[in-house]
């Protein structure tokens, strides 16, 4: 089964990956392993009251491991396996394809369309800094094209922050044009390297995505920010308005203090920036829950990312159809 077809009471015995685990304590002070186990469809949590030190080796973070057990609750009410049985998988228990997601484009065509994307930009100073992240030998482009865009709520999986990025400064080229005042090389080069403090601020394995110790100590935004600035600053002649425009591009994309951004957006660029971003992973968030949707449903749980449950009408026409 895939996780998002978990339901009360049904049996699992099937390979999953293991996305978080922690060990815990009860109040009379035995131990349990409290885990999310995921596959391409979602996560679900997870308990083992058993063995807990063997369990507890077995199930490091990325690992895939065979599970046996019973689902209680559901995708609505919050579903957790109480397992009985936990070993290591063996090759052929399972596809590296059905336990992790992936981006709904090609990683080649949009590699592609960045590059497109980057033959536009007139400015040369911000030319020159496009080239030094993105040229196809540089480090920081083979983990961007690779890395996620979050840990859980939008893009989380291989590729993600290449789609993620690439979309939200897709749609800031094309709108630019539509507001007066808007510097539309500005806007993109920040479209383009605003979340690029994740390549530091996450951690996978096996394709689990976690927090890395720079990314809890400074946080994504800070570390985005010293990366490029430690590149604007070996750039020889680049304008310093300019790199303050890129900067604070960075600085502001989450749009307010309590989202996590040091100061508030100041200039059309960032304003336009941070709204499309903001955009960008509301919309994510919908692609992920769809895909965790069981059959027949309409409604997702709710989501703290939407603030709400997310409606899909195609499901409910597709349930008709089908029946």
């Amino acid at each position: 089964m895939q996780v998002r077809q978990f339901s009360d009471g049904c049996e699992v015995a099937q390979a999953l990956v293991v996305r978080e685990a922690e060990l815990r304590r009860r109040r009379d002070g035995g131990a349990y392993l409290r885990l999310q186990l995921g596959d391409a469809t979602g996560s679900v949590s997870a308990v083992i009251g058993e063995d807990v030190g063997r369990a507890q080796e077995l199930c490091g973070v990325g690992e895939v491991v065979f599970v046996r057990g019973r689902c209680a609750g559901d995708a609505s009410r919050g579903a957790e396996v109480i397992i009985d049985a936990v070993r290591a998988a063996a090759e052929g228990e399972y596809r590296q394809g059905d336990l992790h997601d992936g981006p709904a484009r090609d990683p080649g065509q949009m590699e592609a369309d960045l590059r497109e994307l980057l033959e536009t930009i007139q400015n040369p100073y911000l030319g020159r800094l496009l080239a030094m992240m993105f040229g196809p030998e540089s480090t920081i482009w083979a983990n961007y094209r690779d890395a996620p865009a979050a840990k859980r709520y939008h893009q989380a999986y291989r590729h993600g922050l290449l789609e993620h990025c690439l979309t939200v400064a897709q749609a800031v080229s094309a709108i630019s044009a539509t507001f007066p005042g808007i510097d539309r090389d500005v806007a993109v080069t920040g479209a383009l390297l605003h979340d690029i403090g994740k390549l530091e601020a996450y951690e996978v394995r096996g394709g689990a995505i976690s927090m890395s110790d720079q990314g809890r100590l400074y946080g994504e935004i800070s570390l985005g920010y010293y990366m490029v600035r430690r590149t604007i600053e070996g750039l020889d002649g680049f304008p310093p308005e300019l790199a303050q425009a890129v900067l604070h591009i960075i600085l502001s994309h989450h749009g307010s203090l309590e989202h996590g951004s040091p100061v508030v957006p100041c200039t059309r660029e960032a304003t336009l920036v941070h709204m499309i971003d903001n955009l960008g992973g509301r919309l994510g968030s919908f692609d992920r829950l769809e895909k965790a949707l069981a059959d027949g449903q309409q409604w997702s749980a709710y989501d703290k990312a939407l603030g709400a449950g997310a409606y899909f009408a195609r499901a409910a026409e597709a349930a008709c159809e089908a029946a």
